[in-house]
């Protein structure tokens, strides 16, 4: 699989055709409270009813599609604390590929388990010390495994593109779609397809305050690496934009806030008593810059819940914490 150009239109457009077989055609809810409440219609794109419980199946099971027959024979490594952890795990076991995945030692406990659970090899490491990259590589070099970014690649950033292209398909005209970031695949392959297929649709890009790395780089020019965030976020703790990512969104451009951790308990909340869902804070990054004040929302809203994979524990507290104290305004870009 090698490590091509910046992708484009047509690989997300291929991406989600080939998906169309492997991943869930996922729903797209309205919630009458939230449209009350901003005068506008919002139209949820639930990925977190997602093969994995997340929108990572589709760039992991993209990318791993695109290996040869001795790449898949060999295996794969990737890192995540999490999603892309469990979405590759399950997108390996489904195409018979061995796969070491890196995590974090504190990652949530339900995550490391579901991914063992899926027979892959999982190294823990202290992301306060160790740098994710060089033992990635490590395993690249050793034991020449093919190394699955969750973020800087071509065909991830396809794959994730693919969840706003089946949301245009089922709402055919959005005047903002909302967008969580992390690394910057998601909020690339979304630019991708809004560029070409909907133009008009203004793109916002939701990061955690304390992790707000892709927002400082875009404001200098070039890609901030940071101190590893402290955020209930855990799926948006990337201390630095990818490169691909941050070339698409640097060249096509969209608005960014960064959103507290207060306000992310407050979607939390706010999808499991209206709309009875489980969304875990990363997926609701969108949600909260939604829910706030200055987010300038009006029109045909348009929402990507982008992973509900939390343990009853974690949430419990997160519900208890919501009814403590009100959710935070986001910081405009």
């Amino acid at each position: 699989m090698p490590d091509h150009a910046l992708p484009r239109y047509a690989d997300v457009a291929a991406a989600s055709a080939m998906l169309r077989v492997h991943a869930v055609h996922t729903p797209v809810i309205t919630s009458p409270v939230i449209d009350q409440r901003l005068g506008a219609q919002v139209y949820f794109k639930c990925e977190n009813l997602q093969r994995s419980g997340s929108f990572k199946f589709r760039d992991a099971f993209n990318a791993l599609q695109q290996l040869d027959a001795p790449q898949k024979r060999t295996g794969v490594v990737a890192f995540s604390s999490g999603n892309h952890a469990l979405a590759v795990a399950q997108a390996a076991r489904g195409l018979h590929i061995p796969a070491v995945i890196l995590m974090p030692d504190d990652a949530p406990g339900t995550k490391i388990a579901a991914v063992k659970a899926h027979g892959c090899e999982v190294v823990l490491y202290d992301r306060l010390k160790d740098d994710r990259d060089e033992l990635a590589q490590c395993f690249v070099e050793r034991r020449g495994l093919t190394l699955i970014h969750p973020f800087d690649d071509a065909h991830v950033i396809a794959g994730q593109g693919s969840a706003a292209f089946e949301l245009f398909e089922q709402v055919a005209q959005l005047d903002a779609l909302f967008v969580p970031v992390g690394g910057g695949g998601l909020l690339a392959g979304t630019l991708l397809v809004v560029q070409d297929i909907a133009p008009g649709c203004r793109v916002i890009g939701v990061e955690p305050e304390t992790g707000n790395d892709m927002q400082m780089s875009l404001r200098v020019g070039a890609r901030v690496r940071i101190a590893p965030p402290h955020t209930v976020a855990d799926g948006a703790r990337a201390t630095c934009p990818g490169a691909k990512p941050f070339d698409i969104i640097r060249e096509l451009g969209c608005d960014l806030l960064a959103v507290s951790d207060a306000a992310l308990v407050d979607a939390v909340r706010f999808c499991a008593e209206n709309m009875k869902m489980i969304v875990e804070p990363t997926g609701c990054l969108g949600l909260a810059g939604v829910l706030a004040a200055d987010a300038g929302t009006a029109g045909r809203i348009g929402v990507i819940l982008t992973g509900g994979n939390t343990d009853l524990h974690s949430l419990n507290t997160l519900l208890q914490q919501a009814a403590a104290a009100p959710g935070d305004k986001a910081a405009p870009y």
